[in-house]
């Protein structure tokens, strides 16, 4: 049986450091299940189709991830995908709260499935796609940050 993680969120839209927690979590798990969140809610730069497009590029040469559009409950997506764990990544100690309590609700919906933290690279603490969205609509350069499925999107006119 292959060990498969979720790894979910909005990737509005996906960075580098994003992709490096991706790659570091290949050293732990077989599979890798990138979960792009459907939340319209959040008033997302880009639709849920196009994030889900982006991050596929992004990945398309890395067989054992996958790429999954959701909405609703993060351990059902698990469950659909045979998941037992939870990829997630920290930047720096202020997301440690809100990751300890989303782990937490996650274990009380379904105590089977665990959550994994990496620590995200130094070169990545201080990226955010809010970050980057902000940056790029105020013309600039985020080319060192984003992969490049990302940036011919965010350079568009």
């Amino acid at each position: 049986m292959k060990r498969t993680a979720i790894y979910p969120g909005t990737f509005d839209p996906i960075t580098l450091g994003h992709v490096d927690v991706v790659m570091r979590g290949l050293k732990l798990f077989d599979r890798i299940v990138i979960g792009v969140a459907d939340n319209p809610n959040k008033g997302p730069m880009f639709d849920v189709a196009e994030r889900y497009a982006m991050v596929s590029e992004t990945f398309s040469a890395e067989s054992s991830v996958h790429v999954a559009r959701f909405s609703g409950l993060l351990v059902d997506l698990a469950h659909d995908h045979q998941a037992h764990a939870i990829l997630r990544g920290l930047r720096a100690a202020s997301d440690f709260e809100y990751e300890f309590q989303m782990a937490t609700m996650n274990r009380r919906l379904d105590a089977a499935i665990e959550t994994v933290f990496v620590m995200a690279r130094e070169d990545y603490t201080f990226v955010s796609s809010r970050f980057i969205r902000e940056i790029s609509t105020m013309g600039g350069d985020v080319s060192a940050l984003v992969p490049e499925p990302v940036l011919s999107r965010l350079n568009r006119p």
